[in-house]
């Protein structure tokens, strides 16, 4: 049966879905070429105007414009010009519903996933000719084919061999999963702010109370346990500070461990400090691990399996 299965909206820069068709197809061939649609989708900026690609049963086919492609996936045997046609429908829609500021500063993945309502519409549509009101169109788009032929991809452009990737390459990871994109923060608070503030005070007093320890470690014969324990402190609220700003694996593990640290120093150092140094210290690192911990990574995009 000839018909089309699945399609998106794709901003060709950096492959951000913007909206796509909301099938839950459960037919394995059809999951396996998407893997492909993904892959396409990565390499837009590289890739003609106009594509298609064969694979198996199905056949992909894309049309690039103002940044922006309109991708879908069909059978093998559906027509060409109404492919096309299709694809040129949602072109025309999305172009005047959106304007392209939207489009090029859009963050999230789907950020316009109420043009779904669009392309189910004329998915429809299209997957009965009979219904499709004129015939101009599909005259023009015969022609305008038969004058400039879809590029056909092949495998060895996208980087893939045997029809498989290879599975060392990161963007393969079959359906459902992606390369993990280096990831930024969520933006910062204002108690984040003073966390970090003040966790840097107390590296600060650490650091100046440690070569104060040295001093009176050159000039009489104290425990030089002291004198690491200060600046074992400063490392970890330093560390602290870190761990707030960038992301890292283990962040959150790597925090506690830190605060643990600041922890252990303070209970060592518990005959120089008095109980209120001792809680500040202490209430500061809990306080700078707690916003480690709710400034957590942005979203990551998924995939286009929606």
């Amino acid at each position: 049966m000839s018909v089309i299965l699945f399609a998106s909206v794709v901003r060709a820069r950096d492959g951000l879905p913007l909206s796509a068709s909301t099938d839950h197809e459960q037919n394995m061939s059809v999951q396996e070429t998407k893997k492909y649609l993904k892959v396409v989708s990565r390499k837009l900026e590289q890739l003609p105007d106009r594509c298609s690609m064969k694979r198996g049963p199905h056949t992909i086919n894309f049309i690039t414009s103002l940044g922006v492609s309109y991708m879908m996936l069909c059978s093998e045997s559906y027509p060409n010009v109404l492919a096309f046609c299709f694809l040129d429908e949602l072109q025309k829609e999305f172009i005047t519903t959106y304007e392209m500021v939207h489009i090029n500063t859009a963050i999230r993945p789907y950020s316009f996933i109420e043009f779904d309502n669009f392309i189910q519409k004329t998915k429809q549509r299209f997957n009965n000719p009979r219904s499709l009101s004129t015939k101009m169109n599909l005259a023009d788009m015969q022609t305008e084919i038969r004058l400039r032929p879809p590029y056909q991809i092949s495998l060895q452009e996208l980087g893939l061999e045997n029809g498989v990737r290879h599975r060392k390459d990161p963007e393969y990871k079959g359906i459902g999963k992606e390369a993990a994109p280096h990831q930024r923060l969520e933006p910062v608070t204002l108690t984040g702010v003073i966390s970090c503030l003040l966790s840097l005070l107390c590296a600060g007093l650490n650091l100046i109370r440690g070569f104060h320890a040295v001093e009176s470690l050159l000039q009489s014969d104290d425990d030089v346990t002291c004198v690491l324990a200060f600046f074992l402190g400063t490392a970890a609220c330093l560390y602290q500070c870190y761990l707030f700003v960038y992301s890292t694996s283990w962040r959150n593990m790597k925090s506690f461990l830190a605060f643990g640290l600041i922890c252990l120093c303070n209970m060592y150092l518990h005959e120089l400090r008095n109980l209120w140094q001792l809680f500040f210290h202490v209430t500061v690192g809990a306080v700078t691990t707690l916003q480690i911990r709710l400034r957590q990574p942005q979203s990551k995009s998924p995939d286009y399996n929606v």
